[in-house]
């Protein structure tokens, strides 16, 4: 494996980390119109990456089979969002809000905030490790430049998630080294899949179009059952959406320029 690769399987995981730190510049917590813009930004840099990293090579993966070459797209897109649906079913979970309100216990909270992101990096660094072995194994329509592009884009959307996590830690009385380390350790389950995605590439590479669509479909749920949500929430929801405009195009120019 090439140090290309591992810097690109580590972009992500920086991105939550450096998110993570924003501990150290806020007193307690982050005001609702700034978590507007984190979720709105984080969901336009999702959706878009969705469409451009992953679905478009999923299709053009599947030019071969003519006509048909959506099944691998929508037939792993519709298995990755009901792969996420099932995980919040099954799983302790709790929607990625700063200010829960409520009986449970501060371990408790701190519990479930932390299984709800971890569980939702664990598709985005898929995401990266199926693209990357696609470039490895030199597939149609994955490039290492839209390889990079995809790391870029979910570490951008990773900022305010590390964030999210860390602040609500932060506004409970933990202490800031403490709820640093947390948000860091849940994006660094995101290299790790990553890393085993690439590894299992000889069972990845045959099925890959539909693995692409299976991480876009993913990506896609958490966006519309957890993002939008946050940022449509209350007063200002322009503001979510101003965001999510400008995470959108970001990312669709940093897709397009360097793939």
């Amino acid at each position: 494996m090439t140090g290309t690769v591992i810097i690109g399987l580590l972009i992500p995981f920086i991105g939550t980390s450096l998110g993570a730190a924003m501990v150290f510049f806020f007193s307690k917590q982050i005001s609702n119109n700034l978590q507007k813009v984190f979720t709105g930004f984080a969901a336009g840099v999702m959706v878009a990456a969705s469409f451009w990293s992953l679905l478009a090579p999923a299709l053009e993966s599947s030019e071969g089979m003519g006509k048909l070459s959506f099944i691998p797209a929508a037939v792993g897109f519709l298995v990755g969002i009901g792969f996420l649906l099932l995980l919040d079913e099954i799983t302790p979970h709790m929607h990625m809000d700063l200010q829960q309100e409520g009986p449970q216990s501060k371990l408790k909270r701190t519990t479930k905030l932390i299984l709800a992101v971890t569980l939702h990096n664990i598709p985005e660094g898929m995401a990266v490790g199926v693209v990357y072995a696609g470039w490895l194994a030199g597939s149609t329509g994955v490039s290492q430049a839209g390889a990079l592009a995809l790391a870029l884009g979910i570490a951008i959307q990773n900022f305010p998630e590390g964030a999210i996590v860390a602040m609500p830690l932060l506004a409970e009385g933990m202490p800031k080294k403490k709820t640093f380390w947390y948000g860091v350790l849940s994006g660094a389950v995101e290299p790790v899949a990553a890393l085993i995605t690439i590894l299992a590439a000889s069972v990845v590479i045959p099925i890959l179009p539909y693995l692409l669509a299976f991480a876009a479909g993913a990506m896609f749920y958490v966006v519309v059952e957890e993002l939008i949500p946050e940022m449509s929430e209350g007063a200002h929801t322009n503001i979510g959406t101003i965001a999510f405009a400008f995470g959108f195009v970001l990312m669709m120019i940093l897709d397009v320029a360097l793939g």
